[in-house]
């Protein structure tokens, strides 16, 4: 790995994160519903989610202090949002709750276990980059970012680079300001459709080449859904199939790959390996996948070894 998790005299924890938390009112379906149409609904439930938030709780599970620095609604959902991280070990002592209702998100998981995603801006639960405390940015040896909310994001990426601290971010869309933000990024890991939108380049491969010409972090990383990823690491470019599974619902699987790579790096400072963080991210990803909603899925340090022992990562073509 070109770089290493920081160790800034005052870490308290191992993983800081600024960004989303959510919570998922998912639908499973047997088909995605057709316009002007009815049908069955098979089930209806609540869950906790967001991608920041889902990534951290990836990082706790796997064994490592995680810190979430953010804002929630003082409604029934906020309160269970908020003490549904707290129960997953997850440092919220420094969040605070607004007169809003909580984000909400509604995803549509059909037969296949895919997914989609349909949300509503709550921007009275951004937070601000003035509120940001810079100790508590910098009290980690990693930084992870979404860019739901830019100017917050692109400013604790700042203040983490300004402590040493390496920054990660989740992107999948492109917003206003990305571009300051992903200056201020070491690691950037996308969606499967960010790149070429991003670039206008044609190809998965060439476009995360581009993205990784104009940015040059230590790794670009694509996730690409069951197929696996692929990353652009100086002037290689590796690809990592991922794992065969029964998805039951795709909620959250980018989320426990930057849970899985963070916590492969912080486990593995002393390899320059890159392609033992990917093979580990894909394995947690893949094992999310087989329960319903963002979290209920993501495992242990344990789980995961035993997985990787009895499973290898499916042949590509």
């Amino acid at each position: 790995m070109p770089i290493s998790p920081g160790s800034p005299p005052l870490a308290e924890v191992d993983v800081v994160g600024v960004g989303a938390n959510t919570i998922d009112l998912v639908a499973t379906v047997d088909g995605y519903p057709s316009p002007d149409s009815k049908q069955p609904l098979i089930s209806l439930s609540e869950h906790p989610g967001g991608e920041v938030a889902t990534a951290l709780v990836a990082c706790s599970r796997l064994g490592w202090k995680a810190r979430y620095l953010g804002c929630y609604g003082n409604d029934d959902r906020g309160n269970y949002a908020l003490a549904s991280l707290a129960s997953e070990e997850v440092d919220v002592s420094s969040c605070g709750q607004r007169s809003a209702p909580e984000r909400l998100s509604l995803i549509i998981v059909d037969g296949s276990g895919r997914r989609t995603v349909l949300s509503k801006a709550a921007s009275e639960l951004d937070m601000h980059p003035g509120e940001l405390d810079e100790q508590l940015v910098g009290s980690g040896r990693v930084l992870l970012v979404d860019c739901h909310q830019m100017l917050a994001a692109t400013r604790a990426a700042r203040l983490a680079r300004r402590a040493r601290v390496p920054t990660v971010i989740d992107v999948d869309e492109l917003r206003p300001g990305l571009n300051d933000l992903l200056a201020e990024i070491d690691v950037i890991i996308t969606s499967e459709t960010f790149p070429e939108c991003f670039s206008g380049v044609t190809g998965i491969g060439a476009a995360l080449t581009e993205l990784a010409r104009e940015f040059r972090p230590a790794v670009t990383c694509v996730t690409l859904g069951s197929e696996g990823c692929l990353a652009i690491v100086g002037n290689q470019e590796i690809f990592m199939p991922g794992f065969e599974v029964s998805a039951v619902d795709t909620t959250g699987a980018g989320d426990a790959f930057r849970g899985g790579f963070i916590s492969a790096w912080l486990g593995n400072v002393s390899s320059d390996s890159v392609e033992e963080l990917l093979i580990y991210a894909n394995a947690v990803a893949a094992m999310q996948t087989r329960s319903l909603g963002a979290w209920a899925g993501l495992p242990t340090s344990a789980e995961v070894n035993r997985f990787l022992k009895e499973r290898t990562p499916k042949r590509r073509g």
